[in-house]
């Protein structure tokens, strides 16, 4: 067996105590992005052999959090692809504005910066009072993170120009404290939002919504798991409900393709039409 084979086994032994410890599975992953996430978390935890992580993972949960931590966060940054959001002012939101009461449900909101800047955007639009957001992932420690809503000062001043070019209506320093090098999201902005855990690969549907964010969620997950996922979103939509993926993912060769008219293809931006409903 090759050095390379023994490595391949040693990932799979691992993942296979993930599941059967703490029912996390992760066989409809994308394989290689997924095994070089694992060698980065099993890189910085300190550990040489991938097999040696597995007693740990096994009776350590503090190493479990740990090295969950590593391989399920993903990127993330205030107003990312600011013009995806510039597109959400111009064409998604009077489409929302129809509804008497909004739900927006942000499917990996990861340690929250994306959550904040579709508060800040709906505010801005005059939507806030109407709205109430669900922002859920599968991690729990950055669910905490995006919870507290605490920053580095000099990342939000850098996101400033994002926010900008997304076309701000104000400053982004408008809706976080500085303090001792920290930002601090202004308490208003978390008042209609609420943070859960919620597994993509096997929660179910839990109310209806008006606006779907999972933007760079799906490009982690196999053909299989993908379907699986869009047919969960495509359900938990509402008639002419949006539904956001991100710029590198696609309802192509899903069960709802043809659920979906385009609003924006270059920014993946669909509306569920209830004319082509199953």
């Amino acid at each position: 067996m090759s050095r390379i084979e023994l490595q391949d086994f040693e990932i799979r032994l691992l993942l296979e105590s993930l599941r059967y410890r703490y029912d996390f599975d992760f066989s409809n992953y994308v394989q290689a992005s997924l095994k070089r996430r694992l060698l980065h978390a099993i890189k910085v935890s300190g550990i040489e052999h991938v097999s040696d992580a597995i007693p740990r993972v096994l009776h350590d949960e503090a190493f479990f959090q740990k090295l969950f931590y590593i391989l399920s966060v993903t990127v993330t940054e205030f107003f990312r692809d600011p013009p995806f959001y510039k597109t959400v002012r111009e064409e998604i939101i009077p489409l929302l504005d129809k509804f008497p009461i909004i739900n927006v449900w942000h499917a990996g909101c990861a340690t929250g910066e994306e959550v904040y800047s579709m508060a800040i955007l709906l505010h801005e639009e005059g939507l806030s009072d109407r709205v109430r957001i669900y922002a859920t992932d599968i991690n729990n420690r950055s669910l905490s993170l995006a919870k507290e809503g605490v920053y580095s000062i000099e990342n939000l001043r850098d996101y400033s120009i994002n926010y900008q070019n997304s076309g701000g209506k104000g400053s982004l320093s408008d809706y976080y404290y500085a303090k001792y090098g920290l930002a601090l999201i202004d308490p208003d902005l978390k008042k209609n939002i609420l943070f859960s855990n919620f597994n993509l690969a096997t929660d179910s549907v839990f109310t209806e919504m008006h606006l779907v964010l999972c933007r760079n969620v799906l490009i982690y997950f196999d053909r299989t798991l993908q379907n699986r996922v869009l047919n969960l979103l495509h359900d938990t939509l509402v008639d002419d409900g949006l539904l956001c993926l991100g710029s590198r993912e696609s309802l192509k060769f899903s069960d709802v393709v043809n659920n979906f008219s385009p609003i924006s293809q270059q920014w993946r931006i669909f509306q569920k039409n209830p004319k082509k409903a199953r």
